[in-house]
């Protein structure tokens, strides 16, 4: 194992009790480090494989400063800290750390901590080779399509968004001709939904003329390589436009040439600052003829911007996406998740699911399978909490007659009845500590071992796991393992809760309203103006399944004549966190959404009368399983006096 190892840590006793741990493990030590400015230097000489970090370091030059480099330039890098404050540990945060170990660990960590860490960036590297020659043919696909010019930028757009953040980005040639006034184009993403602007609408948005836009643009961005502009711009006229105007705070020009001899710019913009590297320009580099492409056919073509991208798609389904049919929204948040999800369906890449519960976590597990090579074999759904922990073994690895008191006959796992294709496991944080051991191993060898059984057998199956928890709270906590996160985490995706997607609840409630107008067999009026304004005032801690339940309950006691109607307050707040609330911390933040989630249960249980199991019970209405909803009750210490009155009959 030819593996190098740089320590970067100013205490001498520290750094060299690291330098014979990780010699113990196998690997060499290229240096201990004190300061940044030393360790800039080993890693041009020496080339490291990893860099064990000290976030607090000698000089004015912190841990996080060279972390910032470190990624850059691709370097895996683990932190290391003994005392730091929520503010550095956040920051720490940012750089995208592959560990980080906390003073004093024990020798075993240090090696499992460098051996995930090396592991995932072993992964990422394939992964993101991977994915460049994926997004390479998809680009090779839009090539060859015969539609418009502004078609072609807008199906582009949709995959670099994904590589490239920007929430506006404009083509056009430079210099600018002011005899072609419309010669540059722009899609604004980030709003509503990807949507092209005339000039003359930034005209009119800017309170420009046409002229005085024209001559701010004539001569700007000639030159012929890529440009980053980090932060405020030189000037104060196009600052006036993109910074101020639209709110942008960083952006990249890319040129390329055309046949003619002309030069056509890329412009990307974005709202967060310093967000292009030059590690954004070398990707579209290598995309270069692509590009090129694009601005050939949109130098010498007519366009039709009026009515870009037009589809027959169902009124709020996810634009720009028509293979998530049934994914009602365009919020941005929504759409950058669906990208991601269509990245990674192809490869067989174990995938994390975050979000709340409600979200729709099972959906796009379902599309990733849908989307993969996988399509044809089996997608097999276990929620962990759902099974008792005694038989969870059996559950997902099967058994052998007789392994067990009433096991009757041999029985296949839902591990091997997923073979060749995906399984999604729901709720991974409640899977017990055990039970993680045996996944990992499954992660790791690909093989199984049923209960009762002495020998393996080989699965091909790939893994989608999903869960509501804070896994990296569970991990410090000693309720997950470390090695099994960082194996589940290789490709992460975080579904937006509704209160952070507010703008698609229009368009969610008149689905669920025509949905269930029709399952019952009654005509659909529309939603009252009032109802509407309260849903979107709301903050839905159930999410979309609560969405659907209040439209469901709406559609259930509507007479039929009349628009749907609210038939209970959406505006209930704990005692406990009612009035004014001090929020200084992330733990008063959970406090509020806790207390806020136990009154919204409480409320459901008054309206079942303590009812949870059967028709019309409260498990029925949260479209959870009873279970599941006994856990939340025991959890919140919810007590049967808070839901049923002294006076009722029980």
């Amino acid at each position: 194992m030819n593996i190098k190892i740089l320590i970067v840590e100013d205490e001498f006793i520290v750094g060299n009790a690291l330098r014979l741990a990780v010699e113990n493990g196998g690997y060499s030590v290229t240096g201990i480090m004190a300061s940044v400015e030393e360790a800039e230097e080993n890693i041009r000489s020496q080339q490291p494989d990893l860099v064990l970090l000290d976030i607090r370091l000698e000089g004015a030059s912190s841990g996080i400063d060279l972390a910032r480099k470190l990624r850059s330039e691709n370097i895996p890098f683990i932190y290391l800290s003994a005392h730091s404050s929520q503010k550095i540990l956040e920051e720490a945060k940012t750089t995208e750390p592959y560990g980080f170990l906390v003073k004093p660990f024990r020798e075993k960590d240090l090696l499992v901590a460098l051996e995930i860490a090396l592991y995932r960036h072993r992964h990422s590297l394939e992964a993101q080779l991977r994915q460049e020659d994926f997004l390479q043919k998809q680009l090779a696909a839009i090539s060859n399509e015969t539609t418009t010019a502004e078609q072609k930028l807008l199906k582009i757009a949709r995959l670099l968004q994904s590589y490239i953040p920007f929430d506006l980005i404009s083509v056009g040639p430079r210099p600018f001709d002011v005899a072609q006034f419309n010669d540059t184009t722009y899609l604004r993403i980030g709003f509503d939904e990807y949507q092209f602007i005339r000039e003359q609408e930034l005209t009119t948005i800017t309170g420009l003329t046409k002229d005085e836009f024209s001559c701010i643009i004539k001569n700007s961005h000639t030159d012929t390589d890529a440009i980053i502009y980090r932060d405020e711009l030189n000037d104060p006229s196009l600052q006036k436009i993109w910074f101020d105007f639209f709110n942008c705070q960083a952006y990249l020009v890319f040129p390329v040439t055309v046949r003619n001899g002309s030069a056509v710019h890329y412009f990307f913009y974005s709202r967060q600052r310093a967000i292009y590297t030059e590690k954004h320009i070398a990707l579209l580099g290598r995309l270069k003829i692509y590009l090129t492409e694009l601005a050939e056919k949109m130098t010498h073509t007519a366009r039709t911007i009026d009515q870009p991208g037009s589809t027959n798609k169902e009124p709020g389904e996810a634009a720009n996406h028509p293979e998530f049919q049934g994914i009602i929204g365009n919020h941005p948040l929504l759409l950058t998740t669906l990208d991601l999800t269509t990245r990674i369906a192809p490869y067989n890449t174990s995938v994390l699911i975050l979000g709340e519960s409600g979200t729709g976590k099972e959906k796009v597990a379902y599309y990733i399978h849908a989307l993969s090579q996988r399509t044809k074999g089996p997608f097999v759904k276990v929620n962990c909490a759902a099974i008792p922990t005694t038989l969870i073994e059996s559950e997902l690895f099967g058994h052998e007659k007789g392994a067990f008191t009433g096991a009757i006959e041999k029985r296949k796992g839902r591990f091997e009845q997923a073979d060749g294709g995906t399984i999604f496991l729901d709720e991974i944080g409640e899977l017990p500590l055990d039970m993680q051991v045996k996944l990992l191993r499954v992660l790791q060898e690909k093989e199984i071992s049923s209960v009762g059984s002495s020998s393996s057998v080989k699965v091909n199956v790939r893994i989608v796991a999903a869960t509501n928890r804070n896994l990296e709270k569970e991990v410090a906590e000693g309720n997950f393992r470390l090695d099994l996160y960082y194996r589940l985490n290789v490709f992460p995706i975080t579904l937006p809760p509704l209160r952070e997607r507010k703008t698609d609840i229009e368009a969610l409630a008149l689905f669920f309203a025509n949905r269930f107008c029709q399952e019952f067999n009654k005509p659909f009026e529309g939603i009252t103006a009032s109802m509407m304004e309260e849903m979107r005032a709301y903050n839905w801690p159930g999410n979309i399944r609560e969405l659907e339940n209040i439209i469901e309950q709406s559609v259930i006691l509507n007479d039929g004549k009349s628009k749907l109607e609210l038939m209970r307050s959406l505006t209930m707040v704990a005692p406990a966190v009612a009035g004014e609330i001090n929020i200084e911390t992330l733990e008063d933040v959970k406090h509020v959404q806790k207390e806020t989630e136990r009154a919204y249960l409480i409320s459901i249980l008054k309206r079942t009368n303590g009812r949870i199991r059967g028709t019309n019970g409260a498990a029925e209405i949260l479209n959870i399983k009873p279970t599941t909803l006994e856990a939340k009750i025991a959890k919140l210490n919810i007590k049967r006096q808070d839901f049923i009155h002294p006076t009722e009959n029980p």
